[in-house]
């Protein structure tokens, strides 16, 4: 389906808001190397990426999203603040037939800044919340960080914990992980024979027994996989108490001071979390002082975690009650990012996209 012009007129509009707020406009290559952004990108994208073959350049893809392309751009340059805007389309194939494009326009907004960071994430908020004010959007907001620090306080191993972290991401697994490590749900059948088996003897034993190699692992990665399983096997389950403490974090949904109430609470038996609480009391100060309604901005911790991966802090979303629509605008902090692509070089960044298409079609709908 063809861009419309409405949808082409919402996105010049947004363009030029974006560099009324002072971000200089820049433009990156429809066509991306394919490697580093499918290693960065999350689940959702990876899977829903155009990819082709160049015979110079190697694996390809249409451009998903333009955030990581404006983060390379600006970390081969250095890393000084700059905020920077863009225009233009994006690809994501579809699973099904939909509302839902498979090309489509995005207008974003980058701030690298190393002032404080909870004062900019504000600033790039509320800037958003006033271009979007018209269409009354159900606006959300969340805290990667809140639950990265949970994890990071548990009574659990560093094998386990590391687990749970390469899984914030992917809810369904974290929750199965989080009930198997907490003593909720059993182990694997799978994983109970084969740990029977190691009972009996050793792993060389049973690579002994398995016959010939028919995957890509060499076997002493399989040895220490098997290993890793013995010493999991006979590690202590994670407190009840602890457990439960990340379910009620997870579990919250409210308006946005009464969830920093909650998590204060919450805060005094999950001492770890302290830091990250404070944080977003700086930042709803913040917030309040741009002049964003905070009694109609909810908070969820769990806000955010079936998105994008390079998220690592901050994270929010605008919607609409039409069924069927993506988010309208959608963005965050992803410092950790910068890391990645710095070689060496960091820098704190927060940004977000509209999408003008969806912008159009409500604006279409309230007329």
């Amino acid at each position: 389906m063809p861009i419309s012009p409405a949808a082409r007129a919402e996105a010049a509009r947004l363009f030029t808001a974006f560099q009324e707020a002072g971000a200089l406009p820049v433009e990156t290559d429809i066509l991306q190397p394919a490697d580093t952004l499918l290693d960065l990108y999350g689940e959702d994208i990876r899977g829903r990426a155009y990819v082709t073959w160049d015979p110079l350049r190697g694996e390809m893809m249409l451009r998903p999203d333009f955030t990581v392309p404006v983060v390379q751009m600006h970390m081969a340059h250095g890393a000084d603040p700059a905020r920077y805007c863009y225009m233009g389309e994006v690809f994501r194939r579809q699973d099904h037939a939909g509302p839902r494009a498979s090309e489509y326009l995005q207008v974003g907004y980058e701030v690298f800044a190393r002032d404080e960071p909870e004062t900019v994430e504000a600033e790039v908020f509320a800037l958003f919340d006033d271009l979007l004010a018209p269409l009354r959007l159900r606006a959300a907001m969340g805290d990667i960080g809140l639950l990265v620090a949970a994890v990071d306080g548990l009574s659990a191993t560093p094998r386990r914990k590391a687990a749970l972290m390469r899984h914030i991401w992917r809810p369904r697994r974290f929750r199965a992980l989080l009930d198997r490590y907490s003593g909720c749900t059993p182990a694997p059948a799978a994983r109970m024979r084969l740990l029977e088996k190691l009972a009996t003897g050793t792993p060389a034993d049973l690579m002994a027994q398995a016959g010939p190699a028919l995957g890509l692992r060499e076997p002493w990665e399989i040895a220490e996989r098997a290993t890793a399983l013995l010493e999991d096997a006979a590690t202590p389950n994670i407190p009840a108490r602890e457990a439960d403490l990340i379910d009620d974090l997870l579990r919250l949904s409210a308006p946005a001071p009464a969830a920093l109430e909650h998590l204060m609470d919450l805060g005094v038996d999950m001492p770890s979390i302290r830091p990250a609480v404070e944080r977003l009391a700086t930042r709803l100060e913040a917030l309040d002082s741009a002049g964003v309604w905070l009694s109609q901005v909810t908070f969820e911790p769990n806000h955010g975690r079936s998105t994008l991966e390079y998220y690592d802090g901050f994270v929010f979303s605008f919607h609409s009650d039409r069924p069927g629509l993506p988010p309208v605008a959608s963005g965050g902090r992803y410092d950790a990012l910068t890391r990645v692509l710095g070689q060496g070089r960091e820098i704190p960044a927060v940004g977000g996209i509209i999408r003008p298409g969806v912008v159009a079609t409500l604006k279409g709908a309230q007329a």
